[in-house]
């Protein structure tokens, strides 16, 4: 049986513009996605869209044009964003779509048919840019918690889902499975939560209409994050189509931002165990990214717009910065003088010129044929062993979703190969025709560890990793058993590199 790996990012709001939120989640999730298809598993990766809601009805009302035309608007500059970034899914769902209303409408009967739905009366604060309901001990001055908006006084007849009723068997999942909420703050934020007790959950309005209608009393709309949740088994075929479901479902990981974290290590688990089926494996919450200090907002008009950074320094750039800056989990800042020094340091100055200058120095001593390696000293052996050690050392960091512990773990090796060029000095090697056979073994080594490094950034810079194999005379397509040493074969013509990063005028950045 082969080996299986299921990853998502939330399905985005179609009330939203994309930004580099939205662009870091959905990035991870490809890197990810990947990298497990790198190492042999089957993968399923997906993402989407969320349509439905108070919001997105009022907004389609204000525009003319109606909440579907508006939906349909959306999802393309998200689709197109996600093409600019080469991100590779495997399947985009909409909310809107029958495969999903099916799903979250058998989902809701089944829940109801046990009595862990039932009819009630809600009044409480509703927070419509929130989507979400507050008591007054929640509000802040008479305001949302979350976002510091107006929120209004809701009365109406209402659904409500027994989420009470799953707070130990919650709780005690979280205790027993301590991989199951990431990273660790985050994990003991939703503990407390629940140790304060959980209240039953109003699953239906009344007030507006853009949504899934409660089957058998169709005045009802079903609860905007119930309906979206649910996205996550619909795209897997759920409750018709067993097969995908049945190969990757539980989840190995859901993306998220840490803002909605709630109702993912909350809500979503509670909804599962009352249709009995298996909760996430994890959820993992990373930060926020703020602007040269300062919170993104459309006020501040500091939203950082991802097409035009990929129009600016390129997509592979893009995709290295995004997850090398910031430990994945915390929050991180945007800023263009930080994304033009990794640039021109770790791409352009390490990573380019260790490439070009290997390349160039086998062109000129071997004619570009790549030579077998002979006798092998202390500093071949070493470098050869960090390049190993580094595709075990990544494989455990991308478990834990260190992405930036990953990438620093691959540049230890290639700053280690620019050092090696230093020590063993190829140029003196190839003025002693006695020492051409050794000349030999510093070219293969070089070589060699650069298809690996190319091999395992393919999943973080695709682009530039395919460019770099295609000049070490690589075609393979990029599968585990490569990563293993000594597979580029003596006798493959190397081209000489080209720039693979051109340096930026830092001054033209300020």
């Amino acid at each position: 049986m082969s080996r299986t790996f299921y990853v998502t990012t939330p399905i985005y709001y179609v009330n939203d513009v994309p930004h580099i939120g939205h662009a870091y989640t959905t990035l991870a999730a490809d890197v990810l996605a990947r990298y497990k298809k790198l190492k042999g598993y089957e993968v399923f990766f997906l993402t989407g869209t969320d349509e439905h809601g108070q919001k997105v009805e009022k907004a389609a009302n204000t525009a003319g044009e109606t909440p579907l035309e508006l939906a349909d608007r959306v999802v393309k500059r998200f689709q197109g964003l996600w093409e600019k970034l080469d991100i590779q899914y495997t399947d985009f769902i909409r909310t809107t779509q029958e495969r999903h209303k099916k799903g979250v409408s058998h989902i809701f009967t089944k829940i109801m048919a046990q009595g862990d739905i039932y009819l009630g009366e809600y009044e409480d604060w509703y927070c419509t840019p929130c989507e979400t309901f507050w008591t007054e001990t929640q509000l802040i001055d008479g305001k949302c918690p979350d976002c510091n908006r107006p929120v209004d006084k809701l009365k109406e007849e209402s659904y409500f889902f027994r989420m009470s009723k799953y707070q130990e068997q919650l709780l005690a999942h979280i205790e027993a499975n301590p991989d199951f909420i990431q990273p660790k703050s985050r994990r003991n934020e939703i503990i407390s939560f629940v140790k304060e007790g959980l209240r039953d959950l109003s699953v239906s309005r009344t007030s507006f209409n853009w949504g899934i209608p409660v089957p058998g009393n169709e005045k009802h709309v079903i609860y905007v994050w119930f309906d979206a949740l649910t996205n996550y088994i619909t795209a897997l075929g759920y409750p018709d189509e067993q097969s995908a479901f049945k190969t990757f479902w539980p989840v190995d990981v859901h993306l998220i931002g840490k803002d909605i974290l709630r109702f993912h290590a909350v809500y979503w688990p509670t909804f599962l165990m009352a249709a009995g089926l298996p909760v996430p494996k994890k959820v993992f919450a990373h930060g926020w990214w703020t602007v040269e200090g300062q919170k993104m907002s459309k006020s501040l008009q500091n939203v950082v717009e991802p097409n035009m950074l990929v129009d600016r320094y390129g997509i592979d750039a893009v995709r290295y910065f995004l997850l090398r800056e910031v430990p994945f989990g915390l929050d991180g800042d945007f800023s263009h003088a930080a994304l033009v020094h990794r640039i021109n340091s770790d791409l352009a100055n390490d990573l380019g010129n260790l490439l070009n200058r290997s390349t160039a120095m086998v062109n000129k001593y071997f004619d570009g044929v790549l030579p077998a390696p002979g006798p092998q000293t202390e500093l071949d052996t070493a470098f050869r062993e960090k390049t190993e050690a580094m595709v075990r050392q990544l494989d455990a960091c991308m478990d834990e979703l260190a992405f930036s512990k990953g990438l620093q773990a691959i540049w230890e090796v290639i700053s280690a190969g620019n050092k090696y060029i230093d020590e063993t000095a190829p140029w003196a090697l190839a003025k002693d025709p006695a020492k051409r056979e050794y000349l030999g073994t510093v070219m293969y080594t070089l070589l060699e560890a650069q298809r690996i490094v190319h091999l395992v950034l393919s999943a973080f810079m695709p682009r530039t990793s395919a460019k770099a194999l295609g000049y070490l005379g690589w075609t393979e397509p990029c599968r585990e058993e490569d990563l293993a040493w000594g597979r580029l074969a003596p006798g493959t013509l190397i081209v000489k590199a080209e720039a693979l990063f051109p340096r930026i005028e830092e001054k033209e950045e300020k």
